[in-house]
This record gives structure tokens, C-alpha cells and sequence, in this order.
């Protein structure tokens, strides 16, 4: 194995880094260099996150920079890594896993980890090439983003390079590095790492380093009688319960919700075979290698506790007894419904709770999967309808319209005590008009892979405001084509 540790020329982008994770102990990592990428060419920037992590951008639009992005040059101060970590595949053991193809540049000065995606072999590479391919990327680099625009928790992406460099996947495909940022890319299966090997003393400083630098409160706490550890867990379970919540209510499905792609800090990661809802069909299966379907949509909150209970077992020998484990994770159980239902109370217009308000939702739900709607399209078009007290639109999407008229009289009864400039006011802002649609990506990926940019550049600029009208692009916000439902998603990237 080839494992670049070389030292190409320094690139500076004038910004102090560190990389605190670099100062665990050695079992944690390894340090190398990514491989340098062949012939490396912009596919996409994001010019807005540049600017929030202090970057000059005439320096990110400069060929220094794409050399950077493409693990051709070194970034002056920084210390590149790969970490280990372990974790539940499908359901199943796993054993070691760890950053087959990523590798940790540092983290800037405002605490903010930076990592190039498809860098190249790692130790950790098991029988990958340590390559990312370019329609993976693109659908990493939009969906990050479009998720960050919609209010979801996520790691974020800076920029695409894409390269003539062949790999193989079902079919011979191009290389491409996505690099990406989050306050941390520690996940679930780091616990779960060092726990099964007994490594007791890494698993604490893991701990540690995680509660010392994202949850200091829980040192603070009282809360297990002031168990910092299983305040921890809480933490973490409340967080990722919100972070459910939000994918159940815009119609998310994740795909590969493995333990190894669970992040610490509850946020969105590892887009793989991910999709936005077309029509509701609550048992969707997203990933076409997920054949018995453990990752269908509605089965996405169970999934996600069953891998914090995972999380909390690896936890366990610092937190004590059994029973302390159970409580910590007894807040998903709370947090998850509360959350949901606040964000669906929001969908609907209600800026408080309402008697009735579960029943409706669910009633209208139902009538979503009866009548095969599109999921997204009939929040947008029932916010218009509160806006403009115009419910023939939102009637145009059902064929059993009779049901639907009962359904909106039970509604609008709910909102009989709201304000309704107030109520279509927050739905606008609550029900996104563009989504990452799986054909708009395909489009864009297959007019990249052409060349051609555009779609790429006009999806970042939608879904950067997904909740604004953007008039002239109302295709983009339109029911799928037919085609759309032959698209297959693996997880092979």
C-alpha cells in the first residue's frame, strides 16, 4: 500500500490552524498525506462557506487552492490524519472500519474540522481504492448544503475536484475529492471502536475529548448525580433526536444509517444513497442495496435509537450501571415525538399545540399515501392555499376529493384561532418550494460529466433558498418525469 506521507509544496490560505484531534494518542489515527489527484479541475465552490470559515476567495478560486483541494499540495500548518473507528453494518457487527478514503486536514482557528473526501488509501481502505467518484460527490456537495439551507443539522461542503483519474465501481467512472467541514467528524463507531477491544483508557479520553471540547455542560450537570458520562449520552440522544425529527418531517431518507454513520454531535453525514421523498410512501427503501429494507423511511427513528443504544453499550463501562444507560437514552424517547410534532404543527400553520392537532396530522398523512401525493408539493401548495385562501390546487392533487374536503374542514377548524396571514407565513417559511429531488441531481451529474456545469451552479443557487419562489425556474420545483423512478441509488460510490 502506497501511503503518501509527502511533502509538496506548502500551499498558505492565510488562515492559523490546529487539529486537537491529532493529540490523542496514536491508537486513534494515522498520519499521512493525501494521494495526489491527476489533472484536477474545479467541478463546484462554495463561495459562502468559504467566507464564514475565513478564506480570501481569491485565493479559493486560484490554482493553489485546487491543488490543495485535490491532495496535490500541502496546507501550510496543517497535520493530516486518518482515524479508526468500528461499527454496525446493516445490522451486523462490522468490526474495524475508519476513514477508508477521508483524511482530516486540521481544523481552523474557529474550531471547524476540514476533510478531503476520496483522498486516496488509508490503512483503513479495507479493499477500497480510497477514491470517491464524481456523481457521489455531487450529490454529497448539493444535498450538504441544500440540508444546511433547510435548517438541518449536517456536515457542510466547500468545494468538488473532479479528475480523468479511472476507478471502477458497477462501471469504470471518474475520480473526484469533495471536501467537507463539520465541528467534528467523530461518530458513533469511534465508541464503539475501543469499547470492543477493551481499550478502556481510549475510550475515557475519547470521552473526555468530546465532552472537554462540544459538551462542556455536561461536567457541569447534576443530572446522573453529576455522571458526566451518561450526560453525555443524554446529550447526545436528545440531539439526535431532534436531528430524526427533522428528517421525518421534510421527507428525508438517509439511506445508511450504519453506527458508523451516526455523528456525535447529531448532525447529517455521509451522504450516500440518500433521497427526498417524490410521493409519500412512508415504507420507501431509498438504497437499492438495502434489501430487506432496515433503512425505509418510517423506519428511520427506530434505526437511529437502535444505534444510540449501541452508543450507550460502548458507553457503558464509563457510565456505570445498566440502568443509568436506560435513562440516558430515555430522553430520544421524549425528545423525538415533542420534536416532530412541533415541526409538523409548523408545516400546518399552528404556532402553538391545538386539541385535535395529531389527529389531523395524521389524517392528512394517510390521505397523502391513498392518493399517491407528492410530498413536498402538497406543503407548498397548502401554504399558498392558507396565503391565499385558495384550496383548488391543493384539491388538484387528490383523486378522492371527497375525503380530501373533510380533511380540510377538520383543518381549517384548527386554524379558525389562528392569524392566517401569520399561519401561511410561517409554512412558507417551514415548507420548502425546492428540494434535492434524485433527477435533478442525476441531471446535473450527467451534464458534469459532460462538462457542463450549470445545472450544478443553478441546484446551488436553489437550494441555497429553498424556501423563495425564484420565478423562471418553476420546473425545478415540479413533479418528477416518469424516468425518476428508475434511478437506483447504492452504496457504492
Amino acid at each position: 500500500m502506497n501511503l503518501h506521507v509527502h511533502d509538496a509544496v506548502a500551499a498558505d490560505c492565510g488562515l492559523a490552524w490546529n487539529n486537537t484531534f491529532s493529540a490523542l494518542s496514536p491508537a486513534f489515527f494515522t498520519r499521512l498525506a493525501p494521494t495526489p489527484l491527476p489533472a484536477p479541475h474545479w467541478v463546484g465552490r462554495n463561495d459562502g462557506l468559504a467566507q464564514e470559515l475565513g478564506l480570501d476567495l481569491d485565493w479559493f478560486h486560484s490554482d493553489a487552492a485546487l491543488q490543495v483541494f485535490s491532495g496535490n499540495q500541502r496546507l501550510a500548518g496543517t497535520d493530516p490524519l486518518a482515524s479508526v473507528y468500528s461499527g454496525h453494518q446493516f445490522g451486523v457487527w462490522a468490526g474495524q472500519l475508519g476513514d477508508g478514503r477521508a483524511i482530516l486536514l486540521g481544523e481552523t482557528a474557529a474550531g471547524t474540522e476540514v476533510q478531503l473526501k476520496g483522498s486516496g488509501l488509508t490503512p483503513y481502505s479495507r479493499m477500497g481504492d480510497g477514491r470517491a467518484v464524481l456523481r457521489s460527490s455531487i450529490r454529497e456537495f448539493l444535498c450538504s448544503e441544500a440540508m444546511h439551507a433547510l435548517g438541518i443539522a449536517t456536515t457542510r461542503a466547500l468545494c468538488v475536484t473532479g479528475s480523468p483519474n479511472p476507478v471502477r465501481r458497477e462501471t469504470i467512472e471518474t475520480s473526484a475529492v469533495v471536501t467537507r467541514t463539520a465541528p467534528s467528524f467523530i461518530r458513533f463507531g469511534h465508541f464503539e471502536h475501543f469499547a470492543s477491544r477493551n481499550q478502556l483508557l481510549e475510550l475515557r479520553q475519547l470521552a473526555d475529548y468530546v465532552i472537554d471540547r462540544h459538551y462542556p455542560a455536561c461536567r457541569k450537570s447534576s443530572e446522573f448525580q453529576g455522571n458526566a458520562y451518561a450526560t453525555l449520552l443524554q446529550a447526545v440522544s436528545e440531539r439526535t433526536a431532534t436531528l430524526a425529527a427533522q428528517w421525518q418531517a421534510v421527507g428525508f431518507c438517509h439511506g445508511v444509517l450504519n453506527t458508523d454513520n451516526m455523528s456525535i454531535l447529531g448532525l447529517t453525514i455521509d451522504y450516500g444513497p440518500f433521497q427526498f421523498l417524490d410521493a409519500f410512501v412512508p415504507n420507501h427503501i431509498c438504497n437499492h442495496s438495502d434489501t430487506q429494507g432496515r433503512y425505509a423511511f418510517d423506519r428511520q427513528p427506530n434505526v437511529v435509537y437502535w444505534n444510540l443504544l449501541r452508543l450507550g453499550q460502548a458507553l457503558q463501562p464509563l457510565i456505570g450501571a445498566p440502568a443509568v444507560v436506560m435513562a440516558a437514552l430515555d430522553s430520544y424517547r421524549t425528545r423525538f415525538p415533542a420534536e416532530f410534532m412541533a415541526l409538523m404543527r409548523a408545516k400546518l400553520g399552528l404556532s402553538s399545540a391545538q386539541t385535535g392537532e395529531a389527529d389531523v396530522m395524521d389524517n392528512g398523512l394517510r390521505l397523502l399515501v391513498e392518493n399517491g401525493v407528492d410530498y413536498t408539493i402538497f406543503w407548498r401548495r397548502l401554504s399558498h392555499a392558507v396565503a391565499q385562501h385558495n384550496f383548488e390546487p391543493v384539491r388538484d392533487l387528490f383523486a378522492d376529493r371527497a375525503a380530501l374536503d373533510v380533511w380540510l374542514l377538520s383543518y381549517q377548524e384548527l386554524l379558525a384561532l389562528t392569524d392566517k396571514g401569520l399561519a401561511a407565513d410561517l409554512m412558507l417559511k417551514t415548507n420548502p418550494r425546492f428540494i434535492l429531488r434524485n433527477h435533478l441531481g442525476e441531471q446535473a451529474i450527467r451534464a458534469a460529466q459532460q462538462g457542463d456545469l450549470s445545472e450544478l451552479q443553478t441546484l446551488q443557487t436553489l437550494l441555497a433558498r429553498p424556501f423563495d419562489e425564484h420565478p423562471g425556474f418553476e420546473a425545478y420545483a415540479d413533479f418528477p418525469p416518469d424516468w425518476a423512478s428508475t434511478i437506483s441509488i447504492s452504496c457504492s460510490s
